[in-house]
């Protein structure tokens, strides 16, 4: 199998298709920038597969990324396109680009901060308001609306927020 970096020299217009398609939670964010496409594979003649890793095993929006990415590559030219889903490499939040956290961070969510492998519930406490900065501020509970965010509050700015959970 090529890897990613290979894959994304060799065949830039499907790594150019995938880019476009969005997280439907998170328009702002691409599923590449997410770190869920773990690898594609371009079997010729039009032939392609793509592996994705979901954030969650539950996640809602699953069913919604795979067709996305069928419709995006068959727009793009592909006529056989395949979405397999795999937890075979397990997502992390350390999987999401430079990029994808600064989409994060746009679209009102403070991006999850790097880790070792190992995280502690203050990890998420001590959270930067993504509004203004601030880091006088407290975890309001660590569930949020959905299963990778958590709620906080800025005490400097009084806004309420969300935050993109750390997951190792």
């Amino acid at each position: 199998m090529v890897s990613t970096r290979e894959s994304k020299q060799l065949h830039p217009e499907i790594w150019e298709a995938l880019y476009a398609v969005k997280d439907p939670e998170i328009p702002p964010l691409s599923i590449v920038d997410l770190g869920i496409v773990t690898s594609v594979e371009f079997e010729g003649k039009g032939t392609v597969q793509v592996n994705l890793t979901p954030t969650f095993s539950g996640c809602p929006a699953l069913k919604i990324m795979e067709q996305l990415v069928v419709d995006k590559l068959h727009e793009s030219g592909f006529e056989h396109v395949q979405v397999k889903t795999s937890f075979e490499v397990a997502w992390n939040s350390n999987m999401i680009s430079e990029e994808g956290l600064k989409a994060l961070h746009q679209h009102g969510l403070a991006p999850p901060p790097r880790h070792e492998g190992y995280i502690e519930l203050d990890v998420l406490s001590d959270t930067p308001c993504p509004l203004c900065g601030s880091r006088n501020t407290t975890m309001q509970t660590p569930f949020g609306p959905t299963l990778c965010r958590s709620m906080h509050y800025c005490k400097n700015c009084s806004n309420a927020f969300e935050a993109f959970k750390p997951v190792s």
